[in-house]
């Protein structure tokens, strides 16, 4: 076990950091949030989240909120409450730099001795903290919180299912089903993260990719009851292919094993007629309707084919150019 298991529930040790519980070190939890246009959930995310930090004596705490230029008053609440509680930290982004960059760039912005990722819309309970703390004193470097239920659109979250099964059927590294990203990470795995230094990061997939011990903590994932949910298709099916090409190669070789195959079929197919019309040439007629689904079959396959190798020319592409997670803007409550 992790020398972080103590006698009597101690309390994880930071160096250099002394607080008023009989002279012993205080340890730090960061809790970072991704938010754009929030306004209506901010506040009681960052009471909530305050609520649960205090119930754990021996700790200290930072609650970094990392926004994507938000358009409404979202900004505005966030400086609010930072007039009122040093504790908590904004960084203000120049743009949207979508929801798979800004996140990321927050946890590795946190100094905790344990850093936790939630998002803004409420939907993950806040309360979920204290379980992850403790399974983190018992040694675990990565505690996760797994949505075993939803009350969110049922035929979304079979959909979800069906996703998680697949990518898992495909990546070479067995991945935690139904983790979006909520949970508790040791300092060694964020700054293992920090090395990584990948640009667009699937983080799901790095937490397993990293191999860790972890632990998975269940819960019901509670509907959004403000705002609207900032996921679109386009960046489900965005999300969907990261973690498919970061993690797996099956889809090429797919590729190339079918397009074999389908070769070998169009010979057959060929062949076979050839002796059917040199046997009855006179009334044997192939007609269109054969030549045209085989034209509509090979083409649709080769364009399916075309579109996966350029997902991962794309993630090529975007390695390549190695641009930062965001540009801020703005910190607030910084040192």
């Amino acid at each position: 076990m992790s020398s972080r298991v103590v006698a009597s529930k101690a309390r994880p040790v930071a160096a250099g950091k002394t607080g008023d519980h009989e002279g012993t070190a205080l340890a730090t939890i960061s809790i970072v949030t991704g938010c754009y246009n929030e306004e209506d959930n901010v506040a009681e995310l960052a009471a909530r989240v305050r609520a649960v930090l205090e119930s754990l004596p021996g700790y200290e705490y930072e609650h970094i909120f990392i926004d994507n230029a938000s358009t409404d008053r979202t900004v505005a609440i966030l400086r609010e409450i930072c007039a009122h509680d040093a504790r908590v930290k904004v960084i203000v982004n120049t743009r949207n730099f979508g929801h798979v960059r800004s996140p990321y760039h927050g946890l590795l912005q946190a100094r905790g001795d344990a850093v936790c990722c939630i998002a803004a819309d409420l939907q993950d309970p806040p309360e979920l903290i204290r379980e992850f703390v403790a399974k983190w004193e018992e040694g675990y470097k990565v505690v996760v919180g797994v949505k075993n239920q939803s009350l969110e659109n049922r035929s979304m979250f079979f959909v979800r299912g069906l996703y998680y099964r697949l990518i898992n059927s495909l990546s070479e590294v067995p991945l935690i089903a139904n983790f979006t990203g909520y949970g508790l990470y040791d300092r060694v795995v964020i700054d293992a993260l920090r090395e990584i230094d990948d640009p667009y990061p699937y983080f799901r997939g790095l937490v397993s990719d990293l191999g860790y011990e972890h632990i998975e903590i269940p819960y019901v994932q509670q509907r959004r009851q403000r705002g609207v949910t900032k996921n679109s298709f386009y960046t489900l099916y965005d999300l969907a292919m990261l973690g498919i090409t970061n993690h797996s190669k099956v889809p090429l070789r797919l590729a190339m094993m079918a397009g074999f195959l389908l070769s070998v079929l169009a010979l057959g197919v060929s062949l076979i007629y050839l002796v059917l019309k040199l046997m009855f040439w006179q009334t044997f007629d192939m007609g269109l309707a054969p030549l045209l689904i085989g034209i509509y079959f090979f083409g649709s396959v080769q364009l399916l084919f075309i579109g996966i190798l350029g997902e991962y020319i794309g993630s090529i592409h975007t390695q390549v150019y190695h641009r930062p997670h965001v540009v801020e803007k703005e910190r607030i409550n910084f040192e």
